[in-house]
């Protein structure tokens, strides 16, 4: 028998405090891991009584080490992207269900590898289980099911605060490769890259005012055309969406970057582009009445009984009372302790390496998502009523163009 229901590495982070929170507060046992026991220091009142044991993700064997002592049922990896193979591998051997919050491509190819390994000792692993990929995932998953067939897919986020400041969105590792990166898409079964600056452009959509918007390198181009191509998707565009206010503030910061990607702080030394999100938390801390809003978006076209019908899919996440300090983030930490607990509980129960929308029941982490305070909706109208989930084809449906 397990010793904890979740093992969350990355735990002091903003994504693994949130994901931690959750599932404290909903009665799990959790044992939460990070580089060192330093930084578990603040949150000890916020989870009295939860095991802390240190990991260097960097290093394999610390990796085993965390999770034979803590001994899970599921292991919940909120580090940064570039450790997630390195833990699939310790899970794998250790003999235990995981998930984690998405990669690269490169890394996520790994991952699925792992398939046959994991089905072959009964075990789940689920890469992506945030916001995008994750809810979008699900969402289009949902939406598929209205298709004949399919043509193409554009996916994305966008989002705003109330206050015009710059705060940190979330990793700026991340960030940076969004802004920075050549952004590989799909069209017409061709994959062509673009670099992000050279894709700008404005859009809107529900809840949030029109801002500039972006391709960016995103792991969906890859994950989308696998899960979908015998069903004829031929075109998936990844797009990310900053408000002007935050736009300017990383091009600015972007300026500074050196060759060997070290970044100049508010013009006061350099820091390493990987262990740049602290420092700019740090220097720029979210301010009194500070909140964000998000859209998470999904947009198929595709033939439905001889019809071209296009479908916009959107998740709705306002700003969280209790939750302020999370911002935006939120929508990614949610989604993971989310589906940690439906693979605990035996709602996902398909053995194999997998990205969410395969293997997640959409109406179930809907109806999740939403008791937690975010709005779904279909074409601009709720997804939910009465509890239940709509289909597709109750929903009114736009006639591509």
């Amino acid at each position: 028998m397990a010793k904890h229901d979740f093992l969350i590495f990355g735990a002091t982070g903003m994504q693994g405090r949130i994901v931690s929170r959750d599932l404290f507060e909903r009665g799990y046992r959790i044992a939460l891991s990070d580089l060192s026991r330093k930084d578990f220091a603040p949150h000890k009142e916020r989870f009295p009584g939860v095991v802390f044991t240190a990991a260097d993700l960097r290093k394999p064997e610390t990796i085993a080490a965390a999770i034979r002592r803590t001994n899970p049922a599921v292991v919940i990896n909120c580090a940064e992207m570039d450790w997630n193979v390195a833990v699939y591998r310790a899970a794998l051997e250790a003999g235990v269900h995981i998930i984690d919050l998405g990669t690269d491509m490169p890394w996520v190819q790994e991952q699925f590898a792992m398939h046959d390994a994991f089905r072959e000792r009964g075990l789940t692993a689920i890469t992506g289980c945030g916001s995008t990929p994750g809810i979008t995932d699900i969402m289009l998953d949902h939406a598929a099911a209205h298709f004949d067939r399919l043509q193409s897919v554009d996916v994305g986020f966008v989002w705003d605060s109330s206050l015009q400041e710059f705060v940190v969105p979330f990793s700026m590792d991340t960030i940076m490769s969004e802004f920075t990166d050549a952004a590989p898409y799909i069209e017409r079964g061709r994959w062509r890259e673009k670099l992000p600056m050279n894709s700008v452009r404005r859009m809107k959509f529900r809840g949030i005012e029109e801002q500039r918007c972006f391709l960016a390198p995103h792991p969906e181009t890859y994950t989308y055309r696998r899960a979908y191509r015998e069903r004829g998707l031929h075109t998936v565009r990844f797009y990310s969406g900053f408000p002007d206010h935050s736009f300017d503030a990383i091009a600015s910061l972007l300026s500074t970057m050196d060759d060997a990607k070290r970044v100049t702080v508010d013009g006061v030394g350099l820091v390493r582009r990987e262990h740049l999100t602290k420092v700019m938390e740090a220097k720029h801390p979210y301010p009194d009445g500070y909140t964000e809003r998000e859209n998470l978006w999904v947009r198929i076209t595709g033939e439905h009984g001889g019809e071209l019908q296009e479908v916009l899919m959107e998740c709705l996440v306002p700003p969280m009372e209790g939750w302020e300090e999370a911002g935006c983030n939120v929508d990614t930490g949610f989604p993971a302790s989310i589906i940690a607990e439906m693979v605990l509980k035996g709602d996902v129960s398909a053995r194999g390496s997998f990205s969410p929308g395969q293997v997640v029941p959409p109406a179930l982490f809907f109806r999740e998502l939403e008791s937690r305070g975010m709005r779904l909706y279909c074409n601009g109208q709720r997804l939910l009523r009465s509890g239940r989930v709509r289909a597709v084809d109750r929903l009114p449906v736009v006639a591509a163009l």
